[in-house]
């Protein structure tokens, strides 16, 4: 699933760039030290319309959400997928805000149907007389466009419709500032309850990615809510939610801390029934403080392996390689040589997943990628 690999690129140091309407293809591609997302994984962006925007832009980049509207197929691209678009910041590399074109949206597009209805019937408008070719009249043309609205949404409305368009957070993610506050508060990262006994009390923090209530046969509700950190997920269980306080606190995008007893019982699948929640609003000091705790491993010389695109985009494999990366914990920094049909690309994995070369590890990592992934 996209979060799910997005995450583990992000807990891995990779860098995860949006998508972008001037060198995204339909999946996802290796630009220098990062993968950038394929326009196919945007909502509301089917394969007819990714066909269209990489059609426009083969004589020369887009430029803006008017030069969009103008070149991009209306037919293949409806008003939802260029909202989605901008949305998820795949116009951003025209250097316009988010904010300001999706305010300029309708008048772009109402232009851009006009003047590809123009374009067929042999027709133009009345700036299109000039040199031949057009030159003088494009531009004269662009000159009467309105400009672009500078403002721009703050920091959670861009996210939040990151996750809205992408079905998982990009630019940033929420717990990045608050991150290590949040770890200083809880008894364990959520990806440790899985070896803690059945019956456990825990305190852990994350996000609240989504929730749901049911109505039970004695009547009363309750919720079923996934908590995450980033290294993990757990289902979070409120009974009687209809009158339990921890019920109100528990809400999709609210980043909370969570006491309760831990229920392994069902299917092995680990589940935290709740006792209590309170929302995470921690003070510039607290957040401040933990961030001056967090130091950097040691400087090591890298250790190079070699991966097939095809194996990025495999389900289960970027956890297979974290999980592994983590059972050989050193000082040896990692570099992936990703190969592509352009040549190999060099991916940096983060401070966090250094790990001591052995011989053991170069077997496990041959089993994993293949036996020509380590060099000699």
């Amino acid at each position: 699933k996209v979060p799910f690999f997005v995450n583990r690129c992000a807990e891995m140091g990779i860098d995860v760039l949006p998508p972008d309407v001037n060198s995204s293809d339909h999946s996802f591609v290796v630009s220098e030290n990062a993968i950038r997302f394929g326009l196919d994984a945007v909502k509301n962006v089917g394969h007819a319309a990714v066909e269209a925007i990489l059609r426009a832009r083969e004589e020369k980049p887009i430029e803006s959400i008017w030069d969009f509207c103008e070149r991009v197929d209306s037919r293949a691209v409806n008003k939802r997928a260029i909202e989605c678009l901008v949305k998820c910041g795949a116009l951003d590399s025209t250097g316009d805000s988010r904010k300001g074109m999706l305010e300029t949206l309708p008048a772009a597009q109402s232009a851009g149907q006009k003047a590809q209805v123009d374009a067929q019937m042999g027709q133009g408008s009345i700036f299109d007389f000039g040199e031949e070719g057009g030159g003088e009249g494009a531009q004269s043309q662009a000159q009467h466009r309105p400009p672009i609205p500078a403002t721009e949404f703050d920091r959670a409305e861009m996210l939040s419709m990151e996750k809205e368009t992408l079905g998982t957070y990009l630019s940033s993610h929420p717990l990045t500032e608050v991150g290590p506050a949040l770890r200083a508060r809880v008894d364990c990262g959520i990806a440790q309850l899985a070896g803690k006994p059945d019956g456990a009390w825990v305190t852990v923090g994350g996000i609240v990615v989504d929730c749901k209530k049911i109505r039970t046969k004695s009547g009363n509700q309750m919720m079923f809510a996934t908590l995450d950190d980033v290294e993990g997920q757990v289902e979070i269980l409120v009974f009687k939610a209809d009158e339990a306080e921890s019920a109100q606190v528990i809400q999709p995008d609210a980043i909370v801390l969570v006491r309760g007893r831990l229920d392994h019982k069902d299917r092995g699948e680990t589940k935290l029934v709740v006792q209590d929640a309170q929302r995470f609003e921690p003070e510039e000091a607290e957040i401040a403080r933990a961030a001056k705790k967090v130091t950097a491993a040691p400087a090591a010389g890298p250790f190079q392996v070699s991966i097939a695109l095809s194996k990025l985009k495999t389900p289960g494999f970027m956890d297979e390689l974290k999980s592994l990366f983590e059972d050989h914990k050193g000082e040896a920094q990692v570099h992936c040589l990703v190969q592509t049909s352009e040549g190999p690309r060099k991916l940096e994995i983060g401070e966090g997943y250094r790990v001591q070369v052995s011989p053991h590890l170069r077997y496990e990592l041959n089993q994993l990628l293949g036996p020509d992934a380590i060099a000699a």
